[in-house]
């Protein structure tokens, strides 16, 4: 069969190393496996990259790093997973995939967002890889809980937990169309017992955004929670001052949850 790009020519290293490449199905490839399996001198590699990038075979994902687009994908290559390229920038194991690309993954809402995020404790920065969209976000290392790794093409990806991307889901609600949707979903799930309660109250004590806790709270009382599950969530806000969402102090006073409500909770 003539390949979809026949425009692409290759001398004959270049094709032994697209041939071997193909063979082992490789998705990404790193300038040390070039070198350790091909015997390449750096100048040599140096040169057969730059050519191989040029012709889509290889695109940068850092430095050193590549994606590898087979033959048979044609002349405009191959997508990559976008899961696969977080823990190439994290082999410190640092990170987490999560906020609203968790939030499709878990069936919280129905659309699909265009960029990536992140979480991490050492970068702050927004990339474009293999033409998909990064933001990560530097949070503390009291923010790193409720993780889990799941394999994607033999790779080892963190991301966040189902019950841990409740937390975030009400912290970072924008993406969902604000706090009275994000509640809403939280509520949902909550009553139809689609998560780990016990897990999830966990959590959100756990969590270090004060108002955060508290909105969780008011959530799940609506959820008709027993008051047993919800105490330890009512013992971390209990000594806090008292919390208003929307910067305005007219309304009722929720001693229990040391906030103020009134009809614009935004």
């Amino acid at each position: 069969m003539t390949p979809n790009n026949t425009s692409k020519t290759f001398g004959p290293i270049e094709t032994n190393i697209v041939a071997r490449l193909t063979y082992e199905k490789k998705t990404i490839v790193t300038v040390e496996y070039l070198d350790r399996l091909f015997n390449l001198s750096p100048a040599d590699r140096k040169q057969i990259v730059f050519r191989l990038k040029k012709k889509k075979i290889l695109t940068a994902i850092k430095r050193g790093t590549y994606a590898f687009s087979p033959l048979e994908a044609g002349p405009e290559g191959t997508g990559i997973d976008e899961l696969l390229i977080p823990p190439l920038f994290f082999p410190k194991k640092n990170y987490y995939v999560g906020y609203s690309t968790l939030f499709n993954y878990y069936g919280f809402t129905e659309q699909l967002f265009q960029t990536v995020y992140v979480l991490n404790t050492t970068i702050r920065t927004e990339k474009i890889v293999c033409g998909i969209s990064y933001k990560f976000i530097r949070i503390p290392e009291s923010r790193f809980y409720g993780l889990e790794a799941i394999k994607v093409k033999d790779t080892d990806v963190i991301i966040s937990s189902k019950e841990r991307t409740l937390i975030d889901l009400i912290y970072f609600n924008k993406p969902v169309g604000g706090i009275k949707t994000a509640g809403a979903v939280l509520k949902k799930i909550v009553m139809e017992k689609k998560c780990d309660i016990k897990k999830l109250v966990e959590y959100a004590v756990r969590f270090p955004n004060i108002k955060t806790r508290k909105r969780i709270g008011l959530i799940l009382e609506e959820s008709n929670l027993a008051d047993a599950m919800l105490k330890p969530l009512v013992n971390s806000v209990k000594k806090t001052a008292v919390t208003t969402f929307t910067g305005s102090r007219k309304g009722t006073l929720n001693k229990k949850w040391r906030v103020i409500i009134n009809d614009s909770q935004e």
